[in-house]
């Protein structure tokens, strides 16, 4: 595995990868970065995927065309699937991909899969708000949720 760490608009990310693409992007923001011994500082390996996480965070990108390799279950992978295909300024609701994975009944389990999600930004769970619209749930703080939602409208239009 091949680490890197940089400072973004968002505050310092952690990027992990090996040769299959992206494993993790982590926001320092409350959740600490744990390196494993044998994990190996690249930051040659990691450019591409550092470049298009700082694009995307100035508004010059909209997707992403990097590998990723997210750890997760059969039923997490169909969800962050599901949010990959939310497109960019846009949002959904907990049911909308419960109804796109074809398991309407799963909003929860779908808010679960949303909140393990090893990959944010570019697996973008952001994008999913509550059915009336409010702001909820997001694992690095509602306020850098609208802060995404807002950057991303903006530069959407």
């Amino acid at each position: 595995m091949y680490f890197d760490s940089f400072d973004s608009p968002l505050g310092k990310i952690h990027l992990l990868a090996d040769e299959s693409g992206l494993r993790q992007l982590t926001l320092c923001l409350h959740h600490p970065f744990e390196q494993c011994r044998d994990w190996q500082h690249s930051p040659s390996f990691l450019a591409p995927y550092k470049q298009q996480v700082l694009e995307f965070l100035e508004g010059e990108r909209t997707d992403f065309d990097i590998p990723l390799a997210p750890e997760g279950t059969e039923f997490q992978h169909k969800v962050w699937q599901a949010l990959r295909d939310v497109p960019y300024g846009e949002t959904c609701s907990y049911s909308d991909i419960a109804e796109a994975i074809g398991n309407p009944q799963a909003c929860r389990a779908v808010g679960m899969a949303n909140n393990v999600n090893p990959i944010p930004l570019i697996i973008p769970c952001h994008r999913v708000i509550g059915r009336d619209g409010a702001l909820v749930g997001y694992r690095y703080g509602l306020e850098i949720k609208q802060k995404l939602l807002d950057m991303e409208k903006e530069t959407a239009h």
